[in-house]
């Protein structure tokens, strides 16, 4: 019993550390997670820089527009990291039982915290979509502007069922957080050799980037979709099973890109969405890392906290 409750109470340190640094890391670079979704959503748009896109942006919605939605996809962030580290390092710890993990353990474990995450979340993630688009100003003539600000309003106008649009392509995209902790963990056992030592600032904040880089260049195709479908400008017919027209709906998707933009069209805002994510990502495994040592270290766990992980 007593050993579940120190089991359960790390899980929760390594869920709380996870969330803050992640909260703290999204908020100094939000302005260009803004300027990623706008290439992503409006296919029409001539800038193709960040910088370029967030001075259209501020020069036409005004200054504070590049934080438009910044309140919704904070609660949402700060939910979603905090069931994804929660999940990741309790299986982990009920898997391995006290021995040292590998890269495959690390993908499996990963995948499935990542599931879990998906189920619980998706919500939260559509109604931020619609948030921060809402009073955008779109090149794209197809595009309907949303006036969705609420739960309640995406439930009477669109069903239950749209507050889980991207659903599916969000489970392919479990990957993404599973190759960055495979990489991550892989990386720091790699700086460790066996020895259980705290790693530096500079050397956490480098492995965390790679491992972002990596994972969010082989990932980013089904990324795009995934917005496209959580911004709900995209009819899907409702004839087939869900399964099925998921699945055709993200090749329809994939295919219509390409044909329209080439290959590189799958990859539009992939340079705002490295910059903005890797820098995010590097900050919150730092912060994730300190605030998780100095909790442990002020519980007396600190030893086992290394030899564990």
């Amino acid at each position: 019993k007593m050993s579940s409750e120190v089991f359960s109470y790390e899980s929760l340190v390594h869920a709380v550390s996870g969330a803050v640094g992640s909260v703290t890391a999204m908020t100094i670079f939000f302005p260009l997670d803004t300027a990623r979704l706008r290439l992503q959503v409006d296919e029409n748009r001539k800038a193709k820089s960040t910088p370029a896109i967030l001075s259209e942006i501020v020069k036409e919605e005004g200054l504070l527009a590049p934080y438009r939605g910044w309140f919704p996809v904070i609660c949402s962030l700060c939910c979603s990291n905090f069931v994804y580290f929660y999940c990741f390092h309790s299986l982990k710890a009920s898997w391995l039982k006290g021995k040292q993990s590998a890269p495959s353990t690390d993908l499996i474990i990963g995948i499935a915290a990542g599931v879990v995450n998906v189920l619980v979340t998706t919500p939260l993630w559509v109604v931020n979509t619609r948030l921060k688009l809402q009073g955008s100003k779109f090149r794209n003539a197809d595009i309907r502007p949303t006036e969705h600000d609420a739960f309640v309003q995406i439930i009477r106008d669109e069903g239950v069922g749209a507050l889980w649009n991207g659903t599916f392509p969000s489970l392919l995209l479990v990957l993404n957080p599973a190759v960055q902790f495979m990489i991550y963990e892989g990386l720091k056992r790699q700086l460790r050799r066996g020895v259980p030592r705290e790693l530096s600032s500079v050397e956490v904040f480098i492995i965390g980037a790679v491992a972002k880089a990596v994972a969010t260049t082989v990932t980013y195709p089904l990324q795009t979709i995934q917005s496209i479908l959580r911004f709900g400008q995209f009819n899907e017919s409702t004839a087939e099973s869900k399964l099925l027209t998921s699945l055709r709906t993200i090749k329809c998707l994939l295919v219509n890109r390409a044909r329209k933009y080439g290959v590189l069209g799958l990859f539009k805002g992939l340079e705002a969405k490295l910059l903005q994510t890797v820098l995010t990502a590097a900050l919150m495994f730092l912060l994730y890392e300190k605030i998780a040592s100095c909790t442990f270290r002020v519980m007396g766990l600190s030893n086992n906290h290394y030899k564990k992980r």
